[in-house]
């Protein structure tokens, strides 16, 4: 049975009508099923998108239900709560509930309105009404006996919509109900927000909580999953809007249909009708509170009443805060008054009137001054609000500093650019500042802003006489020079910063930057002799570090693996001090040496524990010059996919070029080898060589040459630039650690027909293997070393015709067709026949299609973890979890996770 909707409460009220509620609040509107009963607003978020995490939910709001009905003649009546906030999805989560509700059964709905004062039996008198008994005005006594018998003359769910708005008579009605409602074929759900102490909905929930039959649902917030999949591909980011709203669907669902709006207008009039209740006063105290994009500290309540700030003020007391929480928009937080979402805040922000909102920051940060306390970030933030410029100086400078020394350098950039906005005609301070932030810009990667900020400070230096000033800028200058790929310059003001008489700290900090550019290049004797020139003079413990940690990496190129632990603990040490360019460099010249001297394994966890601490403490710049290394091991390790997400996060970000040149080897390999963009390859490698000519450090320059070469071996075409390759082989061989790069270019160019004469000797095992004919056992120094495309690119350049056509079963695996497809003409110009057969697929487990996400968690589930343990390690849910696992299982070719324990090792995942 069904009930039909009202006529009373048509789409053309008269005058005299009550005021109007929504038909769509009771029973159905015409033409429509319980199941699609419709509802506006902040509870319509799921009208053209679907409910989101709602399956526990609404499985238990369904079985409540169905419980509650009657069941072979037997009443077994109940009660549901569904809790949540304003567009939460109670109203949704219910409609859908409803859905499953037998024909046989009566659905009855009714909502509370959001009156001043609550309409005496507001829900009663609708439902009554829809049953054709309305309540009379001088009928109220003995209303709870009648109500419960009109609902329970037949089989009903009962809803009550919106119940924070309920009036005291309606809860006493429904408390009847309650008491019998065990015996009575009737379940009564209760959708509800959460309500203050007392509220007039307590006494209800209270009985509610004490009956052992009852069922309670809460709706919680969306998680950053489920955002993502409302937002749809090519949305906002998941991340920020999770954090904008809470995870509140409604807010998220305006979002995803207003993209480009970060305040929806529609979200903008939801929050601002939620205050018309509020008297000026109270309006005005809401509105000082939304000035905290935190929360309002609980101190600050005595000090910015309406009268001002300070006691005499009269400050927010508690009758008024009970009545602005009254709004459903405030909520309490471990730091003080918040909003429940910070999309309200932003709305009543955006809605306070023109001049007001600078008056009330001033009110607060007179407030903090007096209460003490308070954190200069936040203090930065209500001075500027205020426009009070000598205040935001001054507490941006101290905030600044704060978030330098805590590893959020893209604030400090942030805090410095402030300060410098509202500093005055002081140009030694203002020359400060600009090294500073330079300083911060170069951490995060701005680098030509960095370059911009430290020319500027050099030119006040300058006009100053400032020696040390002069000295200091140079050397900054250096850094950030050679961090964009443009080695003569860098050495050109490193010089420059060492010739300049400045005292002994600016000196030292000179000598430290050319003794670590003297390495860069292999100049290892240059760069010790000024090490061991400035290690007992240098006053400075920053400077003393550099030092040690140069002189470190000095000995690891050298072949002194000893080094590799000195290294980490000075890298260790810095990052304890929050020296936070000094830690990380220590870890990205680790990692870099290791890769190049393949020591593959060591790299790995080297970077396992590096990247991560880019990321903690905000330092992009080396975030994206060790992804770039990673890039470059992953493609050692035969891990396509991953190593193409590395590379292209870099080049994406355009911001280091220093950090760019093995993402460009990597993408023009990756390209040359799958063959699918030859011009793209051809790109990269351009790309790649001038960044290796302005470099100037044979590691690079020999590397892009045996770039060429593999794409010379790979088209038959000749490549002019392989002319340079006898003078960049000469020009490394006189300097230390460069073997693996030299054995690299003379083993391509064997390929080609072209060898070298010098001996092979002094060359990495495989390198010398392959070079004296040893292909076989060339081929597994490669897979000792964890590096299969080279082990196999090896084998098929073996006489042997089994040990070259496994090499060409290995390719197949690796799924790099172009690469394949040469050895294959290859070997058979050379008369081997017996070949395997081109497979249509890759039939072999191996990594190459995995990215980095699924290798880390396809590592986590080699060593034995659930999906719960996965979620908890990656920071995310365990249904992702189990997706991740699936797809790596996809990838691999396995059928379980216990295959992936057994090929662990095979597949490089230990």
């Amino acid at each position: 049975m069904r009930v039909p909707t009202p006529t009373s409460h048509s789409a053309d009220p008269s005058p005299a009508d009550p005021p109007r509620r929504d038909a769509r609040r009771l029973g159905q509107p015409p033409g429509t099923s319980a199941g699609d009963r419709p509802r506006g607003g902040a509870e319509a978020y799921d009208g053209a998108m679907g409910l989101f995490e709602r399956a526990p939910q609404l499985d238990a709001l369904a079985d409540a239900i169905a419980r509650g009905t009657v069941a072979d003649g037997a009443a077994s009546g109940s009660v549901v709560t569904v809790a949540g906030d304003a567009g939460a999805g109670k109203t949704s989560l219910v409609t859908a509930a409803l859905a499953g509700v037998p024909e046989d059964v009566r659905v009855l709905r009714a909502a509370c309105d959001p009156l001043s004062t609550p309409r005496p039996l507001g829900p009663v008198r609708d439902v009554q009404a829809a049953l054709g008994d309305p309540v009379e005005a001088d009928s109220l006594l003995g209303a709870e006996a009648r109500f419960a018998a009109l609902v329970s003359a037949a089989p009903t769910v009962l809803v009550i919509d919106d119940a924070q708005w309920i009036d005291a008579a309606s809860v006493e009605v429904l408390r009847f109900l309650m008491r019998r409602i065990e015996a009575l074929p009737v379940v009564l759900v209760i959708a509800h927000r959460d309500v203050p102490l007392g509220h007039t909905l307590l006494a209800l929930l209270g009985d509610i909580a004490r009956m052992d039959t009852a069922t309670r649902v809460a709706a919680p917030p969306l998680s950053v999953d489920a955002v993502r999949e409302l937002l749809g591909d090519g949305g906002p980011d998941a991340a920020h809007v999770r954090a904008l709203t809470g995870g509140n669907p409604f807010f998220v669902a305006e979002i995803a249909r207003s993209p480009g709006d970060e305040l929806p207008p529609t979200v903008r009039d939801a929050v601002i009708a939620s205050t018309t209740g509020l008297s000026g006063a109270e309006l005005e105290a809401l509105q000082l509170i939304a000035t905290a994009p935190d929360a309002f500290d609980d101190r600050l309540l005595a000090w910015v009443g309406p009268g001002g700030a300070g006691p005499d003020g009269g400050g927010i007391d508690v009758p008024t805060l009970r009545r602005l929480e009254g709004t459903g928009l405030l909520v309490r937080t471990p730091h003080g008054i918040g909003f429940r979402h910070e999309l309200a805040r932003l709305a009543l922000v955006a809605s306070t009137e023109p001049g007001v909102e600078a008056l009330l920051h001033r009110r607060v940060l007179d407030a903090w001054e007096h209460v003490g306390g308070a954190d200069d970030a936040v203090l930065t933030h209500h001075a500027a609000a205020a426009g009070d410029r000598e205040r935001t100086l001054t507490y941006a400078v101290r905030a600044a500093d704060d978030a330098t020394r805590t590893g959020s350098h893209t604030e400090a950039v942030a805090f410095l650019t402030l300060a410098l906005e509202h500093l005055d005609d002081e140009p030694a301070e203002r020359a400060r500042l600009l090294e500073l932030l330079s300083t911060e810009q170069y951490m995060v990667s701005r680098l030509p802003a960095s370059l911009s900020s430290i020319d500027a400070a050099l030119r006040i230096r300058e006009r100053l006489g400032d020696h040390d000033g002069i000295s200091t800028a140079h050397d900054r200058r250096a850094v950030v020079e050679y961090y964009s790929a443009r080695r003569r310059e860098a050495e050109r003001h490193a010089d420059a910063a060492a010739d300049v008489q400045a005292g002994a700290a600016a000196f030292a900090s000179a000598q430290a930057t050319r003794a670590y550019l003297a390495y860069r290049r292999h100049d290892l004797a240059s760069a010790r002799r000024i090490v061991a020139a400035q290690r007992d003079s240098s006053p400075v413990d920053a400077v003393a570090l550099r030092l040690s940690i140069t002189e470190a990496a000095a000995s690891l190129v050298d072949g002194d693996t000893g080094a590799r632990t000195v290294l980490r603990l000075h890298a260790w040490e810095a990052l304890e001090r929050s020296l936070d360019e000094i830690g990380t460099t220590a870890y990205s010249n680790l990692s870099a040496l290791d890769i190049e001297h393949r020591r593959l394994g060591e790299a790995e966890a080297v970077l396992a524990e590096s990247i991560p601490l880019t990321v903690d403490r905000d330092i992009p710049v080396c975030h994206q010059w060790q992804t770039g290394m990673r890039s470059r091991l992953h493609l050692l390790r035969g891990r396509w996919a991953a190593s193409a997400e590395d590379a292209a996060s870099v080049l994406d970000s355009g911001w280091a070029p220093l950090a760019a040149v093995w993402p460009h080897i990597v993408s023009a390999l990756l390209e040359l080898r799958r063959g699918e963009d030859a011009a793209a390859a051809d790109g990269h490698l351009e790309a790649a060589a001038e960044l290796a000519a302005r470099l100037d450090e044979s590691l690079v320059t020999l590397a892009v040459l045996s770039v060429h070469a593999e794409r010379a071996w790979l088209t038959g075409d000749a490549d002019p630039a392989l002319e340079a390759a006898p003078a960049a082989l000469a020009a490394a061989a006189v300097l230390p650690g460069t073997q693996w790069a030299i054995g690299d270019l003379r083993v391509w160019l064997a390929r080609l027909g072209r060898p070298t004469a010098e001996a092979s000797d002094a060359l990495p095992e495989p390198y010398r293997l392959e070079l004296s004919g040893s292909h076989a056992e060339a081929a597994q120094s490669w897979r000792d070393l964890g590096a299969p495309f080279d082990a196999a690119i090896a084998a098929v350049h073996a006489t042997d015709a089994a040990t070259a056509a496994a090499g060409i079963a290995s390719l197949d695996a690796l799924d790099v067709p172009a690469t394949a497809a040469r050895a294959r003409r290859m070997l058979t110009e050379r008369g081997i026949r017996s070949l395997p057969a081109r497979p249509r697929s890759a039939t072999l487990a191996n990594p190459s299609g995995l990215t980095n996400r699924q290798l880390d968690v396809a590592r986590l589930v080699a060593r034995g973890l659930t999906n719960a343990e996965l979620a908890q390690q990656l920071y995310i849910s365990p249904k992702t979890a189990d997706h991740h696992v699936s797809a790596v299982l996809s990838k691999l070719g396995l059928a379980s996770r216990r295959d992936i324990v057994r090929a662990a090792a095979a597949l490089g995942l230990e």
